[in-house]
């Protein structure tokens, strides 16, 4: 990480990582498939005494069957060694596909876990959040983490086993050598310590710089970033700021993977040394008392040092793996950490949708996005009858559009309540508040996907007369089916197919399709022409018999015929009433009025 003069600071990484990693939670990613992996601990045991066994059978060969000329014995000890060469390699692909299978189950549910837990977040973390950043998260650092759950893991347990059991067999076979021998693991074992913690400072650096670079093509490689590009002649700029986030992600790669590699090379060339020590010393061991070594016994030692050493390094490496997967996990974690600010209570009142009526209340409701800001919503009052009209208008700061993320419950009040046929909004079930509430705001979102499909993100199982119905109301069905595949033309990204007054008549139609008892429309004909929007209009008009129409407003001509016009200012309700007596006040509401003529 770098502080605020770009230069690295280590100590906020190492507060990160302690903060959200333990070796125990990381366990816990594996503990669903404890069965799976009871069994891959069967499977590396017996691969491992296999690969110890050998080398006896290999010290019978030598000191025994051949200088006896005994071939019976010989081909028994050879065909042992063949046996116990496939029995390691059926157990190494049996391993390989259990090892394969839960690490994919691991990442599968981590990735469901964070994607989950994101969409429980209040709608404050995703405006102070780039997109590309989530998507770092989600695809390369869980993405990163394929490797350990899958490879390294199981193949640091099977290592890590055969270690252990190589170096008592070495004891048993001959301790001075095997103590000898056992002298190069503590240097090697500090050596990749520091090589790991490294690497792990580097890696969550990188994956910092790789969200950078994410979050630079999702915002320039948009519609909406293309056409800014090009209106301003800015692409060559763009260019150029992509060259530098990507060398600087190429530089951190090239260092995460160097670095620390003269270390490295130092264990390489004590553990290649050992052999041929090994053998001086054993030569130095020979001789005819009955504490000598063999020839057999040398060459087993031998034997057993190559399948110690091999392991051993890997071990080793893979500890620095884990070293630079702890970064990883570090950044994941610290997602799944965020507390959720908005949730549903376990004992949550579920209305029956059947006898919903959709009376709105608001009482004192005070909010605020920062505890050092003064609040957004101070003290707000104001009760919607059931089937009336009611809109909020202002300046644009005044708090109106706040007000609309209060009653949709994407952030909590501070104090005060929200309240739907008298229930607290806190205390409704999520479903409840999704049945009542339907909201249509100024920048309708649609998924790249078919106009039909967009339309039943709102009601899946909804026919193709009810898409149809939806869609005349919402004086957009003409449009569609003049489209060569009709409803089943594909929209494009955020529905760049369609024009911004198009696109907001389908996302009416698609909370139409849902029939809630009350609509949330914040600036929802802000994009349409005067004629459509009157003809839009008096569609809401129809619509709006016996439901609940909540419309915030910057357009006073779409809000004249509201019951309730109420008019806020810096966060209070300063003036309220019907649009004629509001203009016999002479008040603010009347300025903005004089204002949008």
């Amino acid at each position: 990480m770098t502080d605020e003069y770009g230069e690295r600071d280590d100590r906020a990484y190492d507060a990160l990582a302690a903060r959200h990693v333990s070796l125990r939670r990381a366990l816990g990613l594996f503990k669903p498939h404890v069965g799976q992996l009871a069994l891959m601990l069967v499977l590396i045991l017996l691969s491992s005494l296999a690969g110890v066994a050998a080398p006896f059978l290999l010290r019978a060969i030598i000191d025994d069957a051949l200088p006896a000329g005994d071939l019976r014995l010989l081909a028994l000890l050879s065909c042992g060694l063949i046996a116990l060469a496939g029995l390691g390699a059926v157990i190494g692909v049996v391993q390989v596909l259990v090892s394969s299978k839960v690490g994919q189950a691991v990442l599968h549910d981590l990735r469901v876990r964070v994607y989950a837990h994101l969409q429980s977040l209040s709608l404050g973390f995703f405006m102070t959040t780039r997109t590309g950043e989530v998507q770092s998260r989600i695809a390369s650092d869980i993405g990163g983490l394929q490797a350990l759950v899958s490879h390294t893991a199981s193949e640091l347990t099977r290592n890590l086993s055969v270690v252990v059991m190589t170096m008592i067999a070495m004891l048993v076979l001959e301790w001075r050598l095997a103590l000898f021998s056992f002298l190069v693991v503590p240097l090697a074992v500090w050596i990749s310590h520091r090589v790991g913690l490294l690497r792990e400072e580097l890696t969550h650096e990188q994956q910092s710089r790789v969200a950078d670079m994410s979050s630079m093509v999702q915002e320039t490689l948009s519609i909406s970033g293309i056409i800014l590009a090009r209106t301003m002649g800015r692409a060559a700029h763009l260019n150029r700021r992509f060259v530098a986030t990507s060398q600087g992600v190429a530089a951190l790669d090239v260092r995460a993977h160097t670095a620390g590699q003269w270390q490295w090379s130092v264990i390489d060339l004590v553990l290649q040394a050992l052999p041929a020590l090994t053998l001086l010393l054993g030569g130095l061991l020979m001789g005819p008392d009955a504490t000598a070594v063999t020839i057999g016994t040398l060459v087993a030692m031998i034997a057993l040092q190559e399948q110690l050493l091999w392991p051993l390094e890997e071990v080793l490496d893979a500890g620095v793996k884990i070293r630079t997967t702890r970064a990883l996990l570090a950044r994941i974690f610290e997602y799944l950490d965020r507390p959720v600010e908005i949730r549903e209570r376990p004992d949550a009142v579920t209305l029956d949708r059947e006898t919903i009526r959709g009376a709105v209340k608001l009482e004192t409701v005070s909010f605020g996005y920062a505890p050092s800001r003064p609040p957004t919503i101070d003290g707000v009052s104001i009760d919607i009858p059931a089937g009336s009209h009611v809109a909020l208008v202002g300046a644009t700061g005044s708090g109106k559009t706040t007000l609309g993320y209060l009653l949709a419950r994407l952030y909590d009040v501070d104090s005060g309540s929200v309240t739907y046929d008298g229930v607290d909004v806190r205390d409704l079930s999520f479903q409840s508040l999704t049945d009542m509430l339907g909201v249509v705001t100024q920048d309708p979102y649609l998924f790249n996907a078919s106009v039909a499909d967009n339309l039943r993100f709102a009601k899946p199982d909804a026919s193709e007369d009810e898409l149809i119905t939806a869609a005349k109301i919402a004086r957009i069905h003409d449009t569609v089916a003049a489209l060569p595949e009709g409803y089943d033309t594909v929209v494009g990204e955020r529905g760049h197919r369609f024009s911004g007054g198009e696109k907001q008549r389908l996302s009416l139609a698609r909370t139409i399709l849902r029939n809630p008892r009350v609509l949330l429309l914040d600036e929802a004909t802000s994009a349409l022409d005067t004629a459509t929007e009157r003809a839009l209009s008096r569609a809401l008009g129809e619509l709006a018999k016996d439901r609940t129409t909540i419309t915030i407003a910057h357009r006073l001509s779409t809000v004249r015929h509201a019951d309730q016009i109420i008019v806020l200012d810096g966060g209070r309700v300063v003036e309220r009433g019907t649009h004629e007596e509001l203009l016999a006040i002479d008040g603010i509401y009347a300025e903005l009025t004089r204002s949008t003529l």
